[in-house]
Protein backbone atom coordinates (compact mmCIF):
# COMPACT_ATOMS: atom_id res chain seq x y z
CA UNK A 1 0.00 0.00 0.00
CA UNK A 2 2.71 2.44 0.82
CA UNK A 3 4.34 1.93 -2.55
CA UNK A 4 1.03 2.41 -4.36
CA UNK A 5 0.40 5.72 -2.67
CA UNK A 6 3.89 6.97 -3.33
CA UNK A 7 3.55 6.15 -6.99
CA UNK A 8 0.46 8.28 -7.37
CA UNK A 9 1.78 11.39 -5.67
CA UNK A 10 1.94 12.62 -2.12
CA UNK A 11 -1.13 13.64 -0.15
CA UNK A 12 -0.79 17.22 1.18
CA UNK A 13 -0.11 17.42 4.95
CA UNK A 14 -3.22 19.54 5.51
CA UNK A 15 -5.36 16.74 4.05
CA UNK A 16 -3.71 14.24 6.38
CA UNK A 17 -4.52 16.50 9.33
CA UNK A 18 -8.15 16.72 8.20
CA UNK A 19 -8.44 12.94 7.92
CA UNK A 20 -6.78 12.40 11.32
CA UNK A 21 -9.36 14.63 13.00
CA UNK A 22 -12.17 12.47 11.60
CA UNK A 23 -10.84 9.15 12.87
CA UNK A 24 -12.54 8.80 16.31
CA UNK A 25 -16.05 9.59 15.10
CA UNK A 26 -15.53 7.69 11.83
CA UNK A 27 -14.76 4.48 13.69
CA UNK A 28 -17.94 4.87 15.75
CA UNK A 29 -20.00 5.54 12.62
CA UNK A 30 -18.61 2.46 10.86
CA UNK A 31 -19.36 0.20 13.82
CA UNK A 32 -22.89 1.60 14.20
CA UNK A 33 -23.65 1.19 10.49
CA UNK A 34 -22.31 -2.37 10.41
CA UNK A 35 -24.56 -3.29 13.33
CA UNK A 36 -27.52 -1.65 11.60
CA UNK A 37 -26.94 -3.07 8.13
CA UNK A 38 -25.59 -6.58 8.77
CA UNK A 39 -28.09 -8.66 10.79
CA UNK A 40 -25.47 -10.95 12.33
CA UNK A 41 -23.77 -7.90 13.88
CA UNK A 42 -27.02 -6.38 15.10
CA UNK A 43 -27.15 -8.79 18.01
CA UNK A 44 -25.19 -7.33 20.91
CA UNK A 45 -22.48 -9.69 22.15
CA UNK A 46 -22.20 -8.47 25.73
CA UNK A 47 -19.11 -8.14 27.88
CA UNK A 48 -18.12 -11.73 27.46
CA UNK A 49 -16.93 -11.15 23.91
CA UNK A 50 -13.81 -9.18 23.08
CA UNK A 51 -14.30 -5.96 21.09
CA UNK A 52 -12.26 -7.37 18.18
CA UNK A 53 -14.22 -5.53 15.48
CA UNK A 54 -13.97 -2.16 17.21
CA UNK A 55 -10.23 -2.50 17.81
CA UNK A 56 -9.59 -3.55 14.21
CA UNK A 57 -11.62 -0.66 12.79
CA UNK A 58 -9.84 1.92 14.92
CA UNK A 59 -6.36 0.52 14.24
CA UNK A 60 -7.00 0.02 10.52
CA UNK A 61 -8.22 3.58 9.96
CA UNK A 62 -5.30 5.02 11.92
CA UNK A 63 -2.86 2.89 9.89
CA UNK A 64 -4.44 4.09 6.63
CA UNK A 65 -3.95 7.73 7.51
CA UNK A 66 -0.43 6.95 8.72
CA UNK A 67 0.42 5.32 5.41
CA UNK A 68 -1.10 8.21 3.49
CA UNK A 69 1.33 10.50 5.28
CA UNK A 70 4.27 8.36 4.19
CA UNK A 71 4.79 6.71 7.58
CA UNK A 72 3.68 3.42 9.05
CA UNK A 73 6.07 1.18 7.14
CA UNK A 74 5.48 -1.67 9.58
CA UNK A 75 2.10 -3.33 8.95
CA UNK A 76 2.63 -6.49 11.02
CA UNK A 77 0.41 -5.34 13.90
CA UNK A 78 -2.37 -4.24 11.53
CA UNK A 79 -2.19 -7.45 9.51
CA UNK A 80 -2.36 -9.64 12.60
CA UNK A 81 -5.36 -7.67 13.93
CA UNK A 82 -7.21 -8.30 10.67
CA UNK A 83 -6.41 -12.00 10.71
CA UNK A 84 -7.43 -12.15 14.39
CA UNK A 85 -10.74 -10.50 13.52
CA UNK A 86 -11.39 -13.24 10.97
CA UNK A 87 -10.52 -15.92 13.50
CA UNK A 88 -12.77 -14.31 16.10
CA UNK A 89 -15.72 -14.18 13.70
CA UNK A 90 -15.23 -17.85 12.84
CA UNK A 91 -15.07 -18.82 16.52
CA UNK A 92 -18.25 -16.85 17.21
CA UNK A 93 -20.07 -18.75 14.47
CA UNK A 94 -20.65 -15.86 12.08
CA UNK A 95 -20.63 -16.56 8.36
CA UNK A 96 -17.96 -15.49 5.91
CA UNK A 97 -20.65 -13.58 4.01
CA UNK A 98 -21.38 -11.51 7.13
CA UNK A 99 -17.69 -10.69 7.57
CA UNK A 100 -17.33 -9.58 3.95
CA UNK A 101 -20.57 -7.59 4.15
CA UNK A 102 -19.18 -5.79 7.21
CA UNK A 103 -16.12 -4.75 5.21
CA UNK A 104 -18.29 -3.52 2.33
CA UNK A 105 -20.36 -1.41 4.70
CA UNK A 106 -17.18 -0.11 6.34
CA UNK A 107 -15.63 1.13 3.11
CA UNK A 108 -18.91 2.74 2.04
CA UNK A 109 -19.16 4.66 5.31
CA UNK A 110 -15.49 5.67 5.16
CA UNK A 111 -15.74 6.91 1.59
CA UNK A 112 -18.97 8.80 2.28
CA UNK A 113 -17.24 10.59 5.15
CA UNK A 114 -14.16 11.39 3.04
CA UNK A 115 -16.34 12.72 0.22
CA UNK A 116 -18.35 14.93 2.58
CA UNK A 117 -15.21 16.34 4.17
CA UNK A 118 -13.68 16.89 0.73
CA UNK A 119 -16.67 18.96 -0.35
CA UNK A 120 -16.62 21.01 2.82
CA UNK A 121 -12.87 21.65 2.59
CA UNK A 122 -12.90 22.08 -1.21
CA UNK A 123 -10.17 19.49 -1.77
CA UNK A 124 -8.80 19.22 -5.34
CA UNK A 125 -10.21 16.50 -7.62
CA UNK A 126 -6.77 14.96 -8.05
CA UNK A 127 -6.43 14.42 -4.31
CA UNK A 128 -9.91 12.89 -4.18
CA UNK A 129 -9.00 10.41 -6.94
CA UNK A 130 -5.87 9.30 -5.10
CA UNK A 131 -7.81 8.96 -1.85
CA UNK A 132 -10.51 6.85 -3.51
CA UNK A 133 -8.02 4.51 -5.19
CA UNK A 134 -6.01 4.13 -2.00
CA UNK A 135 -9.00 3.59 0.29
CA UNK A 136 -10.71 0.91 -1.78
CA UNK A 137 -7.44 -0.96 -2.40
CA UNK A 138 -6.61 -0.73 1.30
CA UNK A 139 -9.95 -2.18 2.44
CA UNK A 140 -9.65 -5.01 -0.10
CA UNK A 141 -6.27 -5.87 1.39
CA UNK A 142 -7.64 -5.87 4.95
CA UNK A 143 -10.66 -7.96 3.97
CA UNK A 144 -8.37 -10.55 2.40
CA UNK A 145 -6.38 -10.79 5.62
CA UNK A 146 -9.54 -11.31 7.68
CA UNK A 147 -10.81 -13.96 5.29
CA UNK A 148 -7.44 -15.68 5.63
CA UNK A 149 -7.83 -15.80 9.43
CA UNK A 150 -11.45 -16.95 9.13
CA UNK A 151 -10.60 -19.84 6.81
CA UNK A 152 -7.66 -20.80 9.02
CA UNK A 153 -10.03 -21.40 11.95
CA UNK A 154 -12.69 -23.15 9.91
CA UNK A 155 -10.07 -25.44 8.44
CA UNK A 156 -8.54 -26.28 11.82
CA UNK A 157 -12.00 -26.79 13.34
CA UNK A 158 -12.77 -29.34 10.66
CA UNK A 159 -9.61 -31.20 11.66
CA UNK A 160 -10.51 -31.39 15.35
CA UNK A 161 -11.65 -34.84 16.53
CA UNK A 162 -15.41 -34.59 16.17
CA UNK A 163 -16.05 -37.49 18.56
CA UNK A 164 -14.16 -35.67 21.31
CA UNK A 165 -16.16 -32.48 20.75
CA UNK A 166 -19.41 -34.45 20.87
CA UNK A 167 -18.26 -36.15 24.05
CA UNK A 168 -17.53 -32.78 25.66
CA UNK A 169 -20.95 -31.49 24.68
CA UNK A 170 -22.48 -34.65 26.11
CA UNK A 171 -20.70 -34.03 29.43
CA UNK A 172 -22.03 -30.45 29.52
CA UNK A 173 -25.53 -31.42 28.43
CA UNK A 174 -28.44 -31.68 30.89
CA UNK A 175 -29.18 -34.99 32.58
CA UNK A 176 -26.92 -37.29 30.58
CA UNK A 177 -27.15 -40.94 31.66
CA UNK A 178 -23.92 -42.32 33.09
CA UNK A 179 -24.19 -45.39 30.86
CA UNK A 180 -24.46 -43.33 27.69
CA UNK A 181 -21.52 -41.19 28.76
CA UNK A 182 -19.38 -44.21 29.58
CA UNK A 183 -20.19 -45.76 26.22
CA UNK A 184 -19.28 -42.60 24.30
CA UNK A 185 -16.09 -42.17 26.32
CA UNK A 186 -15.04 -45.76 25.69
CA UNK A 187 -15.58 -45.29 21.95
CA UNK A 188 -12.86 -42.60 21.83
CA UNK A 189 -10.62 -44.11 24.49
CA UNK A 190 -11.31 -41.45 27.11
CA UNK A 191 -11.29 -42.46 30.76
CA UNK A 192 -14.25 -40.91 32.58
CA UNK A 193 -12.87 -38.86 35.51
CA UNK A 194 -14.51 -38.40 38.86
CA UNK A 195 -13.88 -34.65 38.87
CA UNK A 196 -13.10 -32.02 36.25
CA UNK A 197 -12.04 -28.39 35.92
CA UNK A 198 -13.40 -26.28 33.07
CA UNK A 199 -11.44 -23.53 31.31
CA UNK A 200 -13.00 -20.63 29.38
CA UNK A 201 -11.00 -19.13 26.51
CA UNK A 202 -11.71 -15.76 24.82
CA UNK A 203 -13.27 -16.04 21.37
CA UNK A 204 -10.56 -15.60 18.79
CA UNK A 205 -7.73 -16.48 21.17
CA UNK A 206 -4.97 -18.65 19.74
CA UNK A 207 -4.75 -22.18 21.14
CA UNK A 208 -1.97 -24.60 20.23
CA UNK A 209 -3.96 -27.82 20.25
CA UNK A 210 -0.84 -29.99 20.03
CA UNK A 211 0.25 -28.62 23.43
CA UNK A 212 -2.88 -29.89 25.19
CA UNK A 213 -2.63 -33.09 27.23
CA UNK A 214 -4.17 -36.13 25.56
CA UNK A 215 -6.97 -36.45 28.12
CA UNK A 216 -8.13 -32.82 27.72
CA UNK A 217 -11.39 -32.35 25.83
CA UNK A 218 -11.60 -29.15 23.77
CA UNK A 219 -14.25 -27.30 21.80
CA UNK A 220 -12.33 -24.53 20.05
CA UNK A 221 -14.97 -24.05 17.35
CA UNK A 222 -17.64 -23.01 19.84
CA UNK A 223 -18.66 -19.34 19.99
CA UNK A 224 -17.19 -19.40 23.51
CA UNK A 225 -14.24 -21.84 23.28
CA UNK A 226 -13.58 -24.02 26.30
CA UNK A 227 -11.56 -26.93 27.64
CA UNK A 228 -12.31 -29.76 30.05
CA UNK A 229 -9.40 -30.79 32.26
CA UNK A 230 -9.88 -34.13 34.05
CA UNK A 231 -9.07 -33.73 37.75
CA UNK A 232 -7.79 -30.65 39.54
CA UNK A 233 -5.94 -27.67 38.08
CA UNK A 234 -2.45 -28.25 39.40
CA UNK A 235 1.04 -27.06 38.46
CA UNK A 236 1.30 -29.52 35.57
CA UNK A 237 -2.00 -28.37 34.08
CA UNK A 238 -0.94 -24.74 34.56
CA UNK A 239 2.27 -25.41 32.62
CA UNK A 240 0.24 -27.06 29.88
CA UNK A 241 -2.05 -24.02 29.58
CA UNK A 242 0.99 -21.76 29.32
CA UNK A 243 2.18 -23.79 26.34
CA UNK A 244 -1.24 -24.11 24.72
CA UNK A 245 -2.35 -20.49 25.17
CA UNK A 246 0.48 -18.16 24.07
CA UNK A 247 -1.59 -15.09 24.99
CA UNK A 248 -2.15 -16.49 28.51
CA UNK A 249 -5.78 -15.38 28.32
CA UNK A 250 -8.17 -17.80 30.03
CA UNK A 251 -10.26 -18.31 33.14
CA UNK A 252 -10.09 -21.53 35.12
CA UNK A 253 -13.26 -22.70 36.87
CA UNK A 254 -13.48 -24.65 40.11
CA UNK A 255 -12.74 -28.35 40.35
CA UNK A 256 -16.10 -30.11 40.60
CA UNK A 257 -17.64 -33.59 40.22
CA UNK A 258 -18.10 -34.51 36.55
CA UNK A 259 -21.87 -33.99 36.74
CA UNK A 260 -21.28 -30.34 37.75
CA UNK A 261 -18.97 -29.47 34.84
CA UNK A 262 -21.54 -26.98 33.52
CA UNK A 263 -21.30 -24.98 36.75
CA UNK A 264 -17.50 -24.87 36.54
CA UNK A 265 -17.70 -23.60 32.96
CA UNK A 266 -20.33 -21.00 33.89
CA UNK A 267 -18.12 -19.62 36.66
CA UNK A 268 -15.08 -19.60 34.36
CA UNK A 269 -16.99 -17.67 31.70
CA UNK A 270 -18.24 -15.20 34.30
CA UNK A 271 -14.68 -14.64 35.51
CA UNK A 272 -13.48 -14.14 31.94
CA UNK A 273 -16.22 -11.58 31.37
CA UNK A 274 -15.15 -9.69 34.51
CA UNK A 275 -11.55 -9.69 33.30
CA UNK A 276 -12.59 -8.26 29.95
CA UNK A 277 -14.76 -5.67 31.74
CA UNK A 278 -11.76 -4.57 33.80
CA UNK A 279 -13.20 -5.69 37.15
CA UNK A 280 -10.70 -8.50 37.70
CA UNK A 281 -7.03 -8.22 36.86
CA UNK A 282 -5.84 -10.16 33.84
CA UNK A 283 -3.67 -12.67 35.69
CA UNK A 284 -3.33 -15.07 32.75
CA UNK A 285 -4.96 -17.39 33.53
CA UNK A 286 -7.53 -16.08 36.01
CA UNK A 287 -8.40 -18.62 38.70
CA UNK A 288 -12.00 -18.59 39.94
CA UNK A 289 -10.94 -19.95 43.31
CA UNK A 290 -9.19 -16.63 44.00
CA UNK A 291 -12.27 -14.53 43.17
CA UNK A 292 -15.19 -16.38 44.74
CA UNK A 293 -16.53 -13.32 46.54
CA UNK A 294 -16.47 -11.19 43.37
CA UNK A 295 -18.17 -13.93 41.36
CA UNK A 296 -20.87 -14.28 43.98
CA UNK A 297 -21.50 -10.55 44.42
CA UNK A 298 -21.75 -9.92 40.67
CA UNK A 299 -23.56 -13.11 39.68
CA UNK A 300 -26.95 -11.41 39.20
CA UNK A 301 -26.74 -7.73 38.35
CA UNK A 302 -30.49 -7.19 38.11
CA UNK A 303 -31.07 -8.69 41.54
CA UNK A 304 -28.17 -6.68 42.94
CA UNK A 305 -29.73 -3.48 41.59
CA UNK A 306 -33.01 -4.34 43.32
CA UNK A 307 -31.20 -5.07 46.57
CA UNK A 308 -29.21 -1.83 46.38
CA UNK A 309 -32.34 0.23 45.78
CA UNK A 310 -33.97 -1.26 48.86
CA UNK A 311 -30.97 -1.14 51.19
CA UNK A 312 -29.83 2.35 50.16
CA UNK A 313 -33.29 3.85 49.80
CA UNK A 314 -32.60 6.32 52.63
CA UNK A 315 -29.97 8.02 50.42
CA UNK A 316 -32.32 8.64 47.49
CA UNK A 317 -33.03 12.28 48.32
CA UNK A 318 -29.40 13.29 48.87
CA UNK A 319 -27.06 14.96 46.43
CA UNK A 320 -24.75 12.69 44.43
CA UNK A 321 -21.63 13.93 46.22
CA UNK A 322 -23.12 13.36 49.68
CA UNK A 323 -24.37 9.90 48.66
CA UNK A 324 -20.89 8.97 47.45
CA UNK A 325 -19.26 10.27 50.63
CA UNK A 326 -21.63 8.33 52.85
CA UNK A 327 -21.41 5.02 50.93
CA UNK A 328 -17.63 5.28 50.71
CA UNK A 329 -17.30 5.90 54.44
CA UNK A 330 -19.86 3.28 55.43
CA UNK A 331 -18.29 0.70 53.12
CA UNK A 332 -14.83 1.21 54.61
CA UNK A 333 -16.21 1.18 58.17
CA UNK A 334 -18.05 -2.11 57.58
CA UNK A 335 -15.02 -3.67 55.90
CA UNK A 336 -12.90 -2.56 58.87
CA UNK A 337 -15.47 -4.12 61.22
CA UNK A 338 -16.22 -0.81 62.89
CA UNK A 339 -12.60 0.18 63.45
CA UNK A 340 -12.44 3.92 62.70
CA UNK A 341 -8.63 3.98 62.59
CA UNK A 342 -8.49 1.19 60.01
CA UNK A 343 -11.30 2.76 57.96
CA UNK A 344 -9.44 6.08 58.02
CA UNK A 345 -6.30 4.36 56.76
CA UNK A 346 -8.23 2.78 53.89
CA UNK A 347 -9.71 6.13 52.85
CA UNK A 348 -6.59 8.17 53.73
CA UNK A 349 -8.55 10.34 56.12
CA UNK A 350 -8.17 11.30 59.78
CA UNK A 351 -9.92 8.94 62.23
CA UNK A 352 -11.84 11.88 63.65
CA UNK A 353 -13.27 12.54 60.18
CA UNK A 354 -14.49 8.94 60.02
CA UNK A 355 -16.03 9.17 63.49
CA UNK A 356 -17.80 12.42 62.60
CA UNK A 357 -19.19 10.95 59.38
CA UNK A 358 -20.25 7.75 61.10
CA UNK A 359 -22.32 9.70 63.63
CA UNK A 360 -24.31 11.11 60.71
CA UNK A 361 -24.46 7.75 58.97
CA UNK A 362 -25.64 6.02 62.14
CA UNK A 363 -28.59 8.39 62.31
CA UNK A 364 -29.43 7.67 58.65
CA UNK A 365 -29.01 3.87 58.84
CA UNK A 366 -30.13 3.54 62.47
CA UNK A 367 -32.07 0.25 62.32
CA UNK A 368 -29.92 -1.36 59.62
CA UNK A 369 -26.66 -0.86 61.53
CA UNK A 370 -28.18 -2.22 64.72
CA UNK A 371 -29.20 -5.49 63.03
CA UNK A 372 -26.31 -7.94 62.24
CA UNK A 373 -28.17 -9.43 59.26
CA UNK A 374 -28.91 -5.99 57.81
CA UNK A 375 -25.26 -4.97 58.31
CA UNK A 376 -24.17 -8.05 56.36
CA UNK A 377 -26.47 -7.14 53.45
CA UNK A 378 -25.26 -3.53 53.48
CA UNK A 379 -21.64 -4.71 53.41
CA UNK A 380 -22.34 -7.03 50.46
CA UNK A 381 -24.16 -4.32 48.48
CA UNK A 382 -21.42 -1.75 49.03
CA UNK A 383 -18.65 -4.23 48.14
CA UNK A 384 -20.46 -5.09 44.90
CA UNK A 385 -20.91 -1.39 44.20
CA UNK A 386 -17.15 -0.80 44.51
CA UNK A 387 -16.43 -3.68 42.14
CA UNK A 388 -18.87 -2.36 39.56
CA UNK A 389 -17.32 1.10 39.72
CA UNK A 390 -14.22 -0.39 38.08
CA UNK A 391 -16.07 -0.93 34.79
CA UNK A 392 -18.58 1.41 33.09
CA UNK A 393 -20.25 -1.61 31.46
CA UNK A 394 -21.27 -2.99 34.87
CA UNK A 395 -22.64 0.18 36.43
Amino acid sequence: MTGTLAGRGAIPPQVIAILSAELPSLAEEIIAEVRRSVPEYGRQDGVSKPPAFRITVEQAMAAFVDQMSGGGDGTERRDELCRELGRSEAYQGRTLDALQAAYRVGVQVAWRRVANVAREKRLPAGVMTRLADALFAYIDELASLSVEGYLEVRSSADELPGDHRRLLRLVLGPGVASGALAESAAAVGWEVPGSVTMVAIPAGARCVREALDEDVLADLADAEPHLLLPGAFDAERAAMLDRALPDRRAAVGLGVPLAEAGDSLRWARQALALVEAGVLEDGGPTLCERHLLELWLLSDRALLDQLARRELAVLAGMTRSRRMRMTETLGAWLEAQGNAVEAARMLRLHPQTIRYRMRQISETFDEQLADPSARFVLDAVLRAHRLRERSPSLR
